[in-house]
């Protein structure tokens, strides 16, 4: 399977199914929002709101294709694009976060570790900017009518996140940046440490095979025999 990972823009996110074009439950607040799904304009508001957030802030989410087919997508920016959150208990945001508003990886590819990728590319892109000191977002704990655009509290947990301000449903979820930035520079040390010592290593027995081999060249010829 050939993966590769696309920055979310207007093509790439009409290549998502339908149900992910038209959800607006972020994008804007619920008055509007029930305005524009009764005039039956959910993804021309979609399309519209993702140009808004490309030309001021740039690039807000990704999309995850496998063979050529999309598998999943991220979506984040920071909190003032989505109005939304206010109607959710434990809004509002950190002011120092950027808002993960939702993820998702399509039933046909799940149980491939493709959640935890989107993840990483959304940190990859965030430590990048160097605006942010945390990732927050909205979980849920009891998925039901209403939720399909809020991602799982248990899923936010086992990609990083802990719980930043209960609820009984929807707890406020938060990703240090600082402990990814750590995080990353340990594995870089580390590693740099593990090459610090093969190399020295395969250096040593390079020299010694190379003092054997002067040593037997360096040798006198045996005695001609009577």
């Amino acid at each position: 399977m050939a993966r590769r990972v696309a920055r979310l823009t207007l093509d790439t996110l009409a290549t998502l199914p339908h149900n992910v074009r038209s959800c607006l439950a972020w994008e804007l607040d619920p008055v509007r929002r029930a305005q524009v799904e009764r005039a039956g304009a959910a993804v021309e508001e979609k399309e519209a709101w993702l140009s808004r957030v490309l030309l001021e802030w740039g690039s807000c989410g990704r999309v995850l294709y496998v063979d050529d087919e999309p598998a999943g997508f991220v979506l984040y920016a920071p909190p003032a694009y989505f109005p939304g959150t206010a109607s959710f208990p434990t809004a509002p945001l950190s002011e120092d976060a950027v808002q993960l508003a939702t993820a998702q990886v399509f039933e046909e590819h799940r149980g491939a570790g493709l959640g935890r990728v989107l993840m990483q590319e959304m940190v990859k892109d965030l430590l990048t900017r160097g605006d942010f000191r945390s990732v927050e977002a909205i979980g849920v704990h009891r998925v039901g009518p209403g939720s399909d655009c809020v991602l799982p509290a248990p899923y936010l947990q086992r990609v990083g996140f802990k719980t930043h301000r209960a609820h009984l449903r929807y707890p406020r979820m938060r990703m240090e940046m600082k402990s990814v930035l750590t995080w990353r520079e340990e594995m870089e040390s580390a590693l740099a440490k593990l090459l610090g010592v093969v190399r020295p290593r395969r250096a040593a027995a390079a020299q010694r095979l190379g003092r054997r081999a002067a040593g037997r060249t360096a040798s006198p010829p045996p005695a001609a025999g009577p």
